[in-house]
């Protein structure tokens, strides 16, 4: 029995969008795909599928899943588990870091301790990251990597509370520029270049290492994933993801 993407994406919770990107990314191909183009599952697929999803509950990266599941060497397999297995003891390190900013400001707020504003900024970053890891993480890492993502986390975590006021001030002023362009009727290219330039100098303050294609990628995602879509509609009218993303396309 055949089975269709959507009908696939209804029995194991995953994402049509998600199932597509795992056949583009040869870690998950349809058994079939018809004429018009449309994917088809076999019982074969499923089970496959729930082997990704049980390693992507351990939090592997894509990468390693396809290399564990199209590989018979016991070698390569021990080596890929135990580099994820100091990637998850680190990643405890980083939780119980998070739980302890939390404790923490749940007394400073029942008055039980005292916190230096050093201390208040730490924990707040700490929150911070696990807002956008819970919102976004997934999506995130499957487009960039583990790697990558812990990086701009270090660089949020070791950023100075100077920084993060003039990274707040940037994004305030490209909200504010990505408005107003998307009001004009008549749109002048050197404004769109403005706010690109904007977008690239907030995101520097937490990618180590900037790239036009890496830029743009980021803001595909901006439309095709509705979450994002939603921050900049919201704040700078609608169609403003869309007016960002086209002018980082155009101009990164």
């Amino acid at each position: 029995m055949l089975y269709s993407i959507k009908q696939m994406a209804q029995m194991s919770g995953v994402s049509t969008r998600t199932l597509r990107y795992y056949d583009e990314i040869n870690l998950l191909k349809p058994a079939n795909v018809n004429e018009a183009g449309y994917r088809f599952y076999s019982t074969r697929e499923i089970d496959r599928l729930q082997q990704i999803l049980f390693y992507r509950e351990l939090n592997f990266k894509l990468s390693d899943i396809q290399k564990i599941l199209s590989s018979s060497e016991d070698s390569s397999i021990q080596s890929i588990l135990h580099t994820h297995y100091e990637a998850l003891v680190e990643k405890r390190h980083h939780i119980d870091s998070l739980i302890k900013a939390v404790e923490d400001t749940i007394a400073y707020h029942k008055g039980e301790i005292e916190m230096s504003n050093e201390e208040k900024f730490a924990a707040f970053k700490k929150k911070r990251i696990e807002e956008n890891e819970n919102k976004f993480g997934e999506e995130i890492r499957e487009k960039y990597g583990e790697e990558a993502v812990e990086e701009a986390n270090q660089s949020w975590m070791g950023m100075s509370e100077e920084s993060y006021k003039e990274m707040q001030e940037i994004e305030s002023e490209l909200i504010e520029r990505l408005k107003q362009f998307n009001q004009q009727k008549n749109q002048q290219k050197e404004d769109a270049k403005q706010i690109v330039m904007l977008h690239k100098k907030w995101l520097q303050y937490t990618w180590s290492t900037y790239s036009s294609e890496a830029h743009k990628g980021l803001a595909d995602m901006y439309i095709a994933d509705e979450r994002f879509t939603q921050y900049y509609d919201e704040k700078a009218g609608v169609g403003a993801a869309r007016l960002l993303r086209d002018s980082i396309l155009a101009y990164a």
